[in-house]
């Protein structure tokens, strides 16, 4: 019996999670009329690919998606490295301050974006970056850097100190331990945080609204555009909502991969 209600209780669970993206998905394929039809339609119609036609037959769509690989792809690549370092040295060195900077560090990541917009726009201007992807990569860097950090920390941690005291025995300095060590290990940590990173990089809009300009938007704020004086255009933003799910799933599918590679050359025999 209680596996019965085990089962039902993540059908309509999985139900609840995919409700929402089944709408988003079958609106996408709908035209105008049957959205905004009085009796709204959800499961036998007749779909349409224009939605999807107009976004990317769009002559700036091309640069929005751009914008948002590389804004996307160099904040992973830069927290990961900056944050994996940062985590290795707060696990392993001594120094003053390490353990509250340790226990800090996911604080600061619980501060909201949308409370930093207006002091990441100030300080944009003053250091010249606004409107740029790199002032872009810069804020998205700084606040997921303390989640990866916290993150990596905890994975650092479970790494067991004997495979680097071996390899300092054999002479290797503290970055070819991190890097001919630690890493190979940490690869499932690695991939965890890379897929959050990614995520929200990829997917954030207020601060990507406030600091970019009709040449370095992104995908996120690209949807605003169908916010017209007539109305929303709830194809068309649809459309794109699907499009922009596509490659944080295909970064999920391939560091998932990553993740069972990681684990499984990071286990010791004891």
């Amino acid at each position: 019996m209680r596996t019965v209600f085990h089962y039902a209780g993540l059908i309509v669970l999985s139900i609840i999670c995919l409700t929402p993206i089944y709408i988003m998905i079958s609106t996408s394929f709908k035209h105008e009329v049957l959205i905004f039809d009085g009796n709204p339609v959800w499961f036998f119609f007749f779909p349409t690919i224009q939605n999807y036609v107009d976004i990317i037959g769009d002559a700036h769509f091309d640069r929005y998606l751009v914008n948002s690989i590389i804004v996307g792809v160099s904040t992973t690549l830069i927290t990961l490295t900056t944050g994996g370092m940062a985590a290795y040295a707060l696990a392993r060195m001594q120094f003053p301050g390490r353990q509250p900077i340790a226990n800090g560090t996911l604080l600061v990541r619980m501060i909201p974006p949308a409370v930093l917009a207006i002091p990441a726009f100030a300080v944009s201007i003053v250091l010249g970056i606004a409107n740029q992807l790199s002032g872009l990569i810069f804020f998205y860097t700084a606040l997921n850097l303390p989640f990866a950090i916290w993150l990596l920390y905890g994975f650092v941690k479970q790494v067991p100190v004997e495979l680097e005291e071996a390899a300092v025995v054999d002479g290797a300095t503290p970055w070819q331990v991190f890097t001919r060590v630690l890493f190979p290990v940490m690869k499932a940590g690695y991939a965890v945080t890379g897929i959050f990173v990614f995520r929200i990089a990829w997917n954030e809009f207020i601060l990507a609204l406030l600091l970019t300009d009709r040449t370095t938007r992104t995908l996120p704020v690209a949807t605003s555009l169908f916010l017209t004086d007539a109305g929303p255009e709830w194809g068309r933003i649809m459309a794109m909502g699907t499009l922009i799910v596509i490659p944080p799933l295909i970064f999920t599918f391939f560091s998932a991969r990553q993740i069972i590679a990681g684990m499984t050359a990071g286990a010791v025999k004891g």
